[in-house]
């Protein structure tokens, strides 16, 4: 299977896998290769996903990104992206986090999916995601980049797994239809201080039209959504930066909350 993807795809996902090894942040893929496109960008990623399945690592779900206007106005993109979960990204509820399983982490709000059949694009509706959805939970997702000092175009973080880093689901399980999801308030904390508060329809009107998008995006790379799997669909208001020490929980109307610690 690795064989199909191209040398730059090989080197640039390298270059990243470096970022990991040494703990240090490299430069953007963007000013490596200034032509680099979308499509080229998702094959660094899929390259790099594919050396940790063999590493032994396991696809559990995927995160969608730029699902706010705002973040994609910042990066000039009218469209949303995705990145893979790996069964080495989940942290418990309420668990803790050591600085040194991240680089330059920052904290998001959102509502996870935990779907219980398969997706299949390139058709999906909003209404096919919400009869395939088990139920949906609350969830922090820890972004992260492996490029220095964030300094991301699109096809940077695409290649660098859409900016992925760990995640923790919270809170009870829900069947979608217990709760109107575009109406579900949010409010984030970082240590006890509100940093800033959502609603479901912050993510491109409803959290079920992320994942919509998702299941057809795949389509392109003859991917499905299984069931079973865990998807992030998009951060409900701005990621907060975490140092050590730093104490995250977002509480959600209905679904509950949900905390994570960062410790040195």
């Amino acid at each position: 299977m690795i064989s199909q993807y191209s040398e730059k795809s090989v080197k640039f996902s390298e270059h990243l896998a470096q970022a990991e090894i040494e703990r240090r942040g490299v430069l953007p893929i963007t000013e490596l290769d200034s032509n680099i496109t979308v499509e080229e960008a998702y094959q660094v990623q899929l390259y790099t996903i594919q050396k940790k399945i063999e590493a032994g690592q396991r696809i559990v779900g995927k995160k969608i990104g730029l699902t706010s206007l705002a973040m994609q106005e910042l990066l000039g993109v009218d469209q949303p992206d995705y990145g893979h979960l790996l069964d080495g990204m989940v942290v418990e509820n309420g668990g803790q986090i050591s600085l040194d399983r991240v680089l330059q982490p920052r904290v998001e709000a959102e509502i996870a999916f935990v779907l219980k059949k398969d997706l299949v694009g390139p058709r999906v509706t909003v209404m096919d995601v919400m009869q395939a959805t088990d139920f949906v939970l609350p969830a922090l997702e820890i972004v992260d980049s492996r490029i220095a000092d964030w300094k991301i175009k699109l096809q940077d973080t695409i290649a660098d797994n859409a900016s992925s880093g760990l995640y923790v689901l919270g809170g009870k399980p829900l069947c979608v239809d217990q709760l109107d999801l575009a109406q579900v308030g949010m409010v984030f904390y970082k240590n006890g201080e509100i940093m800033n508060t959502g609603v479901g329809a912050a993510a491109l009107g409803h959290p079920a039209t992320c994942v919509a998008w998702l299941a057809n995006k795949l389509f392109e790379f003859g991917i499905n959504l299984k069931a079973g799997e865990v998807i992030l669909s998009g951060a409900l208001s701005a990621a907060v930066n975490a140092e050590p020490g730093d104490l995250f929980h977002a509480r959600f109307a209905h679904l509950g909350e949900v905390s994570v610690r960062f410790t040195s």
